[in-house]
């Protein structure tokens, strides 16, 4: 009996079309996403399921109520000593900063002290000072940290700092920090302190998803008083001094109960990955001190809730421009709310800039990005490549008056799929100074022509129309 192998073919491909669609349908993700997906998954069966049990946007409930319940745990440690002499802001500002508390971000609150460290030897140096003087504890968190002579300094350093007596928690992405070891950390766990992977890989078929669900937060809390965070990881790529190709990046220094706020993003992020209690310490959080200079409000997001907080506190800002939106991004691949934002600021009249890598570290998502192009342009926003190596800040400037730094790129990967944070500085020093430090990137970056765009080739343009299809997926 002849053995039927191409109707056994048509029917188990039939088959596979309508439970993956189904699926995908249970998830309730934006039209766009679905029928990118859907494309896939007719397109090439196989490797778009592949693709989808690592990189897809799948759900995972049980990791979810446990993020949950840690995220309940320490908002009943925070202490609130604002009381009435909370942050005033203007109407427009306190409306922006009301979206953000009504998404669970807490309300703004002072910093007594704000700096800007837009490269990695000032970043390092500011860290090693905080880590020194720090005499309760210290508590990092980071997608990428690598075994180099940066990490291994870091390390040396929290070890010293155990060694006083200094409680020591560490959290990195089992992902973005593929080559740490045990024996990396060995030295340290001997010392006392504490190492946590979050979200480690597991293969099974359960936890084939592996590449979503990473923090991509970089966060350091010095004894719940000096904290740090932005764009620079730990690693020699963010110092000139150790590589010659070193990246172009902006980070934050806080002081004061700014502070807070990111304290407690590490303490939900640890509970999430040790899934053990410590002893709570009113020291975690300390009351305030030093002058309420500078208003700011730290804002997390990440798959853990369906609030999207950094994607509608940025969609929030871009519609509320009426001056200037300067935007650096390393990975910019927007959804359709972001890019129709942009582009509506512009032709308001708004000053609308974008600084992206000229070449950045994935071929597909360059090719996403320029694909983006022409409509913006078309709309007024101007759009720069920066030049002289990667550039890996997250910045926006506002108007006069807000300053952005945070972790979270401009694409779905970091507004949906991964733990981001980032912090909103209302105040006009610190978004000049920002400003400033936007304006010395463009005079090493090269402005894109509209007649460049339309000179490309039809591979050129085939290239980015369909890395544009994937753009969902990315």
């Amino acid at each position: 009996m002849q053995i039927p192998w191409f109707e056994i073919f048509v029917g188990s491909y039939l088959l596979w079309v309508l439970v993956a669609c189904a699926t995908l349908l249970t998830e309730r993700r934006s039209p766009t996403a679905t029928l990118a997906w859907i494309f896939a998954f007719i397109a090439i069966p196989v490797v778009s399921g592949l693709y989808y049990m690592v990189f897809g946007p799948r759900r995972l409930q049980r990791r979810r109520r446990r993020y949950g319940i840690a995220r309940g745990t320490v908002r009943g440690w925070q202490r609130d000593d604002e009381g009435p002499q909370r942050p005033a802001l203007a109407p427009d500002a306190a409306a922006l900063a009301a979206i953000a508390a009504r998404l669970g971000q807490g309300e703004v609150t002072f910093a007594s002290a704000v700096k800007l460290l837009d490269n990695g030897d000032e970043c390092i140096e500011a860290l090693e000072e905080a880590i020194n003087a720090a005499t309760h504890h210290v508590h990092l968190e980071y997608y990428i940290w690598e075994p180099d002579l940066v990490g291994s300094h870091v390390r040396d350093l929290l070890v010293e700092a155990v060694g006083r007596g200094v409680e020591v928690r560490v959290l990195y992405d089992a992902v973005g920090s593929p080559h740490l070891s045990r024996d990396f950390w060995q030295t340290l766990l001997d010392a006392g302190g504490e190492v946590r992977i979050f979200n480690r890989v597991r293969l099974s078929i359960a936890s084939l998803n592996f590449a979503n669900f990473r923090t991509h937060r970089k966060i350091v809390v010095c004894d719940g008083q000096v904290a740090f965070t932005g764009g620079m990881n730990i690693a020699d790529a963010q110092t000139a001094e150790l590589s010659a190709r070193y990246w172009r990046d902006t980070h934050m220094k806080l002081e004061g109960t700014a502070v807070w706020a990111l304290q407690r993003i590490f303490l939900e992020d640890w509970f999430f990955a040790t899934q053990r209690q410590f002893e709570f310490s009113a020291d975690y959080f300390p009351a305030p001190s030093g002058e309420r200079r500078h208003v700011v409000q730290v804002v997390a997001s990440g798959p853990d809730h369906d609030h999207l907080a950094i994607h509608r506190t940025y969609f929030t800002v871009m519609t509320r421009a009426t001056q200037r939106l300067w935007v650096t991004t390393p990975y910019f691949v927007p959804d359709e709310a972001t890019a129709a934002a942009l582009a509506t600021a512009a032709l308001r009249g708004v000053d609308v800039r974008l600084l992206i890598p000229k070449r950045g570290d994935s071929l597909l998502i360059d090719l996403a990005a320029r694909s983006y192009m022409p409509e913006l342009m078309e709309a007024g926003v101007r759009v720069y490549e920066y030049l002289p190596r990667f550039i890996h800040a997250k910045t926006l400037v506002v108007d006069d008056d807000l300053a952005i730094v945070g972790s979270s790129n401009m694409d779905n990967r970091s507004f949906l799929l991964n733990f981001e944070v980032t912090a909103l500085i209302y105040d006009r020093g610190v978004a000049a100074q920002l400003a400033r430090a936007f304006e010395a990137d463009l005079a090493e970056s090269r402005a894109i022509a509209p007649s460049e765009l339309a000179r490309q080739g039809l591979g050129q343009r085939l290239g980015q129309a369909t890395a544009r299809l994937l753009s969902p997926l990315l």
